[in-house]
């Protein structure tokens, strides 16, 4: 059986569900989106997403076309229509239709929204999973990064490269300064210290990058809110990025070049565990309920 879709109020099968030919984010990449991770049919740090969501949508002058409570409403729904136990759930936001392609906003625009579920393993992963390859390139995107805009071309690029070269994500860089993953945030973890980007216009804010900075200061660790260079990452003692879809993900070489001993370093995998146990705290929310 097919997955279900949700297209602006309506459930259709997957191969059903369509927007127009002038839907502004088809023609202009005009819209925004999320993902968040599913366990056991529970959305992960989701409110958290959503307020990103509203973030992005006030950047680019475009109102959310459900309440709040509407829209989880719609997401419970479609993980319960798709029978969805663990994966990822993506929605966007677009302007919606316009009369015609002109690049300036429709005066009365119409919202458009889209869901759909990806079912995937990213829970408890086995060791063999936790191994990426990343290769660096520099960041061609636009300036405004903090929005979480559909128009992904750069990235699309980036990632296709390092997939063609047997890597599992790209590192992008400006200056010789890593900004971020091609849809993850980069740590590097240098004498237990950890690293990372200052979170400002240049980087996403991720949600699971969030939750583990909290997750670091409750455990006391040390962290350098800072940018790194590519050589900087070569010579880490460990390296990792964060998102919802993967969670804590270690790098065990960079650009060819081997991270720390070649393994999944262990603060890399205490933090794993760590976000695991975070993950697993919405899981016993919804049970107690």
């Amino acid at each position: 059986m097919s997955d279900i879709a949700y297209v602006n109020g309506k459930f259709l099968d997957i191969n059903d569900a369509k927007v127009s030919v002038k839907d502004r984010g088809l023609l202009f990449g005009d819209g925004v989106y999320e993902v968040a991770g599913v366990i056991e049919g529970v959305l992960i740090d989701n409110l958290a997403h959503l307020k990103r969501l509203e973030r992005s949508l006030h950047s680019i002058e475009l109102e959310l076309p459900l309440t709040i409570n509407k829209l989880i409403e719609v997401q419970k729904e479609i993980i319960m229509l798709n029978s969805l136990k663990e994966g990822t759930l993506y929605l966007h936001v677009t302007r919606g239709e316009s009369q015609n392609r002109e690049f300036e906003f429709p005066e009365a625009p119409r919202a458009s929204i889209v869901m759909f579920v990806q079912h995937k393993k990213i829970f408890h992963l086995t060791q063999d999973k936790l191994r990426a390859k990343v290769m660096t390139l520099p960041d061609l995107r636009w300036k405004r990064r903090d929005i979480k805009s559909i128009a992904l071309l750069a990235q699309v690029l980036a990632k296709q490269t390092a997939h063609q070269n047997g890597c599992d994500e790209v590192w992008m860089y400006e200056d010789n300064f890593v900004t971020e993953g091609g849809s993850s945030n980069a740590f590097i973890i240098k004498d237990n210290k950890l690293i990372s980007r200052k979170n400002n216009e240049t980087i996403l804010s991720g949600i699971t990058r969030q939750a583990v900075l909290k997750l670091v200061q409750q455990e006391s660790l040390l962290f350098d809110e800072r940018p790194f260079t590519i050589e900087e990452a070569y010579h880490s003692s460990e390296a990792f990025y964060t998102s919802a879809s993967v969670f804590v993900m270690p790098v065990i070489s960079i650009d060819g070049k081997i991270i720390g001993d070649g393994n999944p370093g262990p603060l890399t995998l205490k933090l794993r565990n760590l976000y695991e146990n975070f993950a697993k705290s919405f899981i016993n929310q919804k049970n107690n309920n």
